[in-house]
């Protein structure tokens, strides 16, 4: 018997289905507990070739969560070792694994090759600058997200809305499971629906995934849903940039204080405080592009907001590593 007898028979499977989930090449963004159980059961139901992109290293506060790494695991790659153990896992599977950080710079590379993105991250900017792409490209995401006992899963962009219809702006305050806290099996719980999205969209299935948004709340013990497949698609205003974009003739406003960066990201970087761009009338040039610069891509974006009131010139966001504690988002 083969080791995919048990998904062929059914018959929304079939021999069809289990052949389009071998010529699949899925991208998955992040390898934290969100993909632990995603990569686990793609590479367990036989997609033929896996992206794992993470820049981070395994640590013991995540080990509740991120259950494909075990404490012997702590200092090394996330994605050099999930590789490693997927390919334990399902030899007929390639697993390809990419030891930096998903940004502007690299995304369209990754994106571009694959048949579907996971969006497995725990950040603001890297979900909006891969709902952008693939939005540009055509190809399929499936995001989630989860914090405390909540979190939702979505398929977005290929035949869908992106994601900037449904969540066209970022909330005042946010936080990540490193400043709020999470509950491992409402993780483990939002990365198997993710998962079993995926594969929703690899065999065709009716419904699509894509469209679709489901929302879970395990402190209430419920859960709902929506379609968005006729949301109105906003366009795509503050979009994130890499650091090695900007120029000299941009108007670069650094959000990051002394602690946080000791050398401003450029040279010609104005250092201010989001408060302080809202007190003041930012002036641009005409001709200038205006790039905002902090951690996470939260106070950018609020501060760019702000200048987009009255100023209708190019805008655009970067964002520089983790999320700190003063940044916080109830999902």
């Amino acid at each position: 018997m083969s080791r995919y007898a048990r998904q062929i028979c059914l018959p929304e499977v079939g021999e069809t289905g289990q052949a389009a989930i071998k010529a699949a090449h899925v991208l998955v963004v992040g390898a934290g507990g969100l993909a632990a159980p995603v990569l686990q059961y793609l590479t367990g139901a036989g997609v033929g070739r896996m992206t794992v992109v993470d820049g981070d290293v395994v640590s013991l506060s995540n080990l509740h969560r991120q259950t494909l790494f075990r404490t012997s695991d702590i200092g090394l790659s996330k994605a050099v070792v999930a590789a490693k153990t997927l390919r334990e896992l399902n030899s007929e599977c390639r697993i390809e694994a990419v030891e930096t950080p998903l940004d502007p710079a690299n995304v369209t590379a990754l994106v571009a090759q694959c048949t579907l993105v996971l969006d497995c991250a725990d950040s603001f900017a890297v979900s909006y600058i891969l709902s952008d792409t693939c939005k540009m490209l055509g190809v399929p995401l499936i995001s989630a997200s989860a914090l405390g006992m909540t979190g939702y899963v979505g398929g977005f962009c290929g035949t869908a809305p992106s994601m900037r219809a449904v969540f066209p702006g970022l909330p005042d305050r946010a936080a990540t499971c490193a400043t709020a806290g999470v509950m491992g099996p409402v993780v483990g719980m939002i990365g198997t629906a993710q998962a079993q999205m995926a594969m929703a969209y690899l065999i065709g299935q009716t419904p699509s995934p894509l469209g679709q948004l489901i929302r879970f709340d395990m402190q209430n013990f419920r859960g709902s849903g929506f379609r968005f497949d006729s949301a109105p698609e906003p366009a795509a205003d503050l979009t994130f940039i890499a650091a090695s974009d900007v120029t000299a003739e941009d108007f670069v406003i650094e959000l990051r204080d002394i602690d946080e960066a000791a050398i401003p990201a450029t040279e010609n970087a104005r250092r201010l405080t989001v408060a302080a761009c809202a007190a003041q009338t930012l002036t641009p040039a005409a001709d200038q592009r205006a790039v905002f610069i902090c951690r996470s891509g939260l106070r950018a974006w609020q501060a760019a907001s702000h200048l987009r009131t009255y100023w209708d010139g190019k805008i655009t966001l970067i964002a520089m590593g983790d999320t700190p504690p003063t940044e916080r988002k109830p999902i």
